[in-house]
């Protein structure tokens, strides 16, 4: 099958190009360090002892941060890890506040009061309490 909408193009003769050759300005004093660094790393593959040195002071800041990174990610891990306990400790005190407090409320019922005074002797009023009058002729 052919395309209904193709039209055949004509082909010019190709052209050899010139090679361009484009020259950076050199510029008098790079003070770009890391720049240098991971260009010749990448470009040359091997690094000189003038470069490193050079980014030394650049690689111990890069490797502090990554100290003190690793550093908060465990002491983030490590609060997380103690709020959960805690959060477990407080609802384990609220149960056991709720089943004590069930217990009292059941303990000081009047009928279990008088279930553990009865061994002591003490036995529940039958009759009314007699109201005292006291005339302040007496005294």
């Amino acid at each position: 099958m052919n395309n209904q909408f193709r039209e055949e193009i004509e082909e010019e003769e190709e052209l050899p190009e010139e090679p361009v050759i484009k020259l950076k300005p050199k510029k008098e004093k790079d003070t770009d360090h890391a720049g240098i660094f991971f260009r010749k790393l990448f470009t040359e593959g091997v690094v000189s002892k003038e470069s490193a040195t050079a980014m030394m002071p650049f690689l111990v800041f890069l490797s502090l941060l990554t100290m003190l990174y690793i550093a908060n990610s465990h002491m983030a891990v490590k609060n997380i890890r103690d709020i959960d306990k805690l959060n477990k400790e407080v609802k384990e005190l609220s149960w056991e506040y709720k089943s004590l407090k069930a217990d009292l409320m059941f303990k000081s019922k009047l009928t279990e009061v008088a279930k553990k005074v009865d061994t002591l002797g003490i036995k529940e009023l039958t009759e009314p309490p007699k109201k005292i009058i006291v005339s302040s002729d007496e005294h």
